[in-house]
């Protein structure tokens, strides 16, 4: 997966829609190879994105889960100590 695309299933507060979005943004990019497309190519990648970003939030509001919802902050701060340990820059 992409490393820009973040996990958007069972955070508390709920991913919103620019939150979807900017997931279906970056993963059009990366199939498409193209940060900003064309003008000939524009119309295709601002349908594939608005495609992508309604399937990612039909499937959001469809799956279920037993675990307790995240935090965004906790999982934040994990992401950072992660990335202080295998970048070695401070967190």
């Amino acid at each position: 997966m992409c490393r820009n695309i973040r996990q958007l299933h069972n955070f508390e507060p709920p991913a919103t829609s620019d939150e979807v979005r900017a997931a279906a943004l970056q993963y059009v990019r990366k199939v498409s190879g193209a940060s900003k497309p064309s003008q000939v190519n524009q119309q295709a990648f601002d349908e594939a994105v608005e495609a992508v970003a309604q399937a990612t939030a039909h499937l959001l509001e469809h799956l279920t889960t037993n675990a307790p919802p995240k935090d965004r902050e906790a999982e934040r701060e994990k992401a950072l100590a992660r990335n202080a340990v295998r970048f070695g820059t401070p967190a």
